[in-house]
């Protein structure tokens, strides 16, 4: 009993230390300037505050702070459509594949997954800086479609999800390694790269270093570096806090949005993707 008290007590503080920076953001943006910094801590606004809050930050530059939520939007989309892709290309290949070299490329690639994306963001910028594709939209995604974490899991789920026996049914058939790839490969793996776009759409859109260290135009920026920018002008000018909190608030929406839309595609169970006759 007293386990469970522990136990109990322990997911309470964790809740409640994940939640209290959320509920401040959202009490935050309910505040005027003026209230903000006047006002207790998570006491709300009821005067309108988030509404004027919305109005000066969509008023704020001819309202490019849409145009940082599009831009996040388009690098998480793209990247994480094809980062995905890639994934389940590299992993279905892993796991179904006998070639030399493939115990090596599969540990490099789990390497890959300890090494911190903090130590790549120079050196990708250095190399891309070559080419003359820094300041670019591509040069933001490029780093970003390969994902060893995800080839890792699709490497998993495709080995329990897609059936030796399927595979050789197909080629009995005729069918050419692509095809098998396409209709079956992709089919039985879809729940799994629905979690694999998922994660990789929230890395995206969080990223805040390598698009901080790759462009210099502010049209370009997403809206982590975005909201950064406005918050180092908001030392000067302190109303901006206001528009940055609200910011903040506003660019959760999406990734809340679609995590809401695909957990109904999750499976708990890695087989759950393969068809039994």
């Amino acid at each position: 009993m007293r386990r469970v008290n522990l136990a109990t007590i322990g997911l309470v503080l964790g809740a409640v230390y994940t939640l209290a920076p959320t509920l401040w953001i959202v009490i935050a943006a309910t505040k005027s300037p003026a209230e903000l910094f006047s006002t207790s801590t998570y006491l709300p606004s009821f005067t309108g505050g988030l509404v004027t809050n919305i109005e000066d930050l969509t008023s704020y530059q001819d309202g490019i702070f849409w145009r940082w939520m599009l831009n996040s939007f388009l690098y998480a989309l793209v990247g994480g459509v094809v980062a995905s892709l890639v994934s389940a290309a590299a992993g279905y290949a892993l796991a179904k594949y006998e070639f030399f070299g493939r115990k090596v490329i599969f540990n490099t690639i789990l390497a890959g997954v300890l090494l911190p994306q903090i130590v790549l963001a120079i050196p990708q910028y250095l190399l891309l800086s070559k080419v003359g594709m820094t300041d670019t939209f591509i040069g933001v995604l490029l780093p970003q479609l390969f994902n060893p974490y995800g080839i890792y899991l699709c490497r998993i789920y495709a080995a329990a999800s897609v059936p030796d026996s399927m595979l050789e049914a197909g080629r009995l058939d005729g069918a050419g390694e692509f095809r098998l790839f396409t209709s079956i490969g992709l089919r039985l793996m879809a729940p799994g790269l629905v979690t694999v776009f998922l994660l990789q759409f929230i890395v995206i859109w969080n990223n805040f270093l390598l698009p901080f260290v790759m462009l210099t135009s502010d049209t370009q920026f997403p809206v982590t570096v975005g909201l950064y920018s406005l918050l180092r002008h908001g030392a000067a000018e302190a109303s901006l806090y206001s528009l940055v909190i609200t910011g903040t608030l506003l660019s959760v929406l999406p990734v809340i949005a679609l995590f809401l839309a695909l957990q109904r595609y999750w499976r708990i169970d890695l087989v759950s993707g393969s068809v039994k006759q």
